[in-house]
């Protein structure tokens, strides 16, 4: 086996098609996003003999709190991989990542995993010199929805007070869902994602940033604008990302309104992921978890904290059927004794959120 850069497109889609643990974070226009921004990126594929078997895309970050290489949700491996080829496959990639950072002056390797939270996994990291990161730049629990089934399938699978808000809102003649794939709605949503930013207490990204982040999917046709009506006014909106068979919920926002606009809003996304042949609907990030049983064949968790600031979008997200999933921890790989200024701050800044 050896990695190799990759600078084809279709080469290193194909090969995340291919995969079943995944996030968008790894596509080609995630990488091309980033790459409008500023930040340096590099992509390595790990070949055996003509064969791409697993991937990593590292972008480099240059921050106020420090220089490092960062690998979002990856690395990312083609079908189901032995434990010691799966170390071979890091080894290599890690390789590339050290020379990477060391000649652009890294202080660390930064890895958010998309692997499952196991001994093994964790095994890995630890043996290369990892340690857990301050905080997470990524989320490392998921809330994940199947879209096998009818529509009734899924909306049997649903909490029952989320089933009843759903069709009380389609009953109702006040409530309206919109899907825009136009760059220029972008001024519909920006000020209800500004908005739940202010009475959330989270720093939102620029208009700029948004804007580039929706033109990079824009041109595949993979990503769409969802906005909620309520008597007219856009009281909800979510910016969707569909690719390689999954739909993600990722930028979002609402005003306060009694009124299940949110619910519905979900629901047709759900609805346009299968349409376009979406196998699951990533909920993107919840609270941290605990499994606490067993639940009609699955695993049952609850949310303990209860002042977490996504306790309740959290419980929002979970009402619509799915699973956990639940990713070994953020990780570091200090290069320089400059790594502890970063640590430190971030240490700081998480207490600061209550994260």
């Amino acid at each position: 086996m050896e990695a190799k850069e990759i600078t084809e497109k279709k080469q290193w889609e194909d090969l995340l098609l291919d995969c079943k643990e995944k996030t968008f974070l790894q596509s080609f226009n995630w990488g091309e996003f980033n790459r409008s921004l500023n930040s340096k990126i590099w992509r390595l594929g790990v070949f055996d003999g003509e064969n791409l078997i697993a991937a990593a895309q590292f972008i480099k970050v240059s921050a106020r709190r420090g220089k490092f290489l960062f690998l979002p949700h990856g690395p990312i491996l083609k079908g189901e991989c032995p434990a010691q080829k799966k170390e071979q496959i890091f080894d290599l990639l890690l390789s590339g990542a050290k020379k990477i950072a060391i000649a652009e002056k890294c202080w660390f390797i930064r890895i958010a995993p998309i692997w499952e939270k196991n001994e093994a996994n964790e095994k890995i990291f630890k043996e290369k010199g990892f340690r857990d990161a301050p905080i997470h730049m990524h989320p490392e629990f998921t809330w994940e929805l199947g879209l096998e089934g009818r529509e009734e399938d899924i909306l049997a699978r649903m909490r029952k007070t989320t089933r009843y808000l759903i069709k009380q809102a389609e009953k109702g003649g006040d409530i309206e869902i919109v899907q825009s794939a136009d760059i220029k709605d972008l001024k519909l949503f920006d000020p209800i994602f500004r908005e739940t930013a202010r009475r959330q207490n989270f720093v939102p990204f620029s208009l700029g940033y948004l804007e580039k982040e929706f033109q990079a999917f824009l041109n595949d046709g993979k990503i769409s604008f969802f906005f909620g009506k309520y008597k007219g006014e856009i009281v909800s909106a979510a910016m969707i990302i569909f690719w390689s068979g999954l739909a993600f919920y990722h930028q979002s926002g609402s005003t306060h309104s009694k009124a299940p606009v949110s619910y519905l809003l979900q629901w047709e996304v759900i609805k346009e992921a299968k349409r376009r042949g979406c196998k699951a609907y990533n909920f993107w990030g919840i609270a941290p978890f605990e499994k606490v049983g067993e639940k009609d064949g699955g695993q049952k968790i609850e949310i303990k904290d209860k002042d977490h600031p996504w306790y309740g979008l959290s419980l929002f997200k979970m009402g619509f059927g799915g699973r956990t999933k639940e990713y070994v921890k953020t990780k570091d790989l200090p290069l320089s004794s400059l790594y502890w200024l970063t640590f430190i701050f971030e240490t700081l800044r998480k207490k600061k959120r209550n994260l």
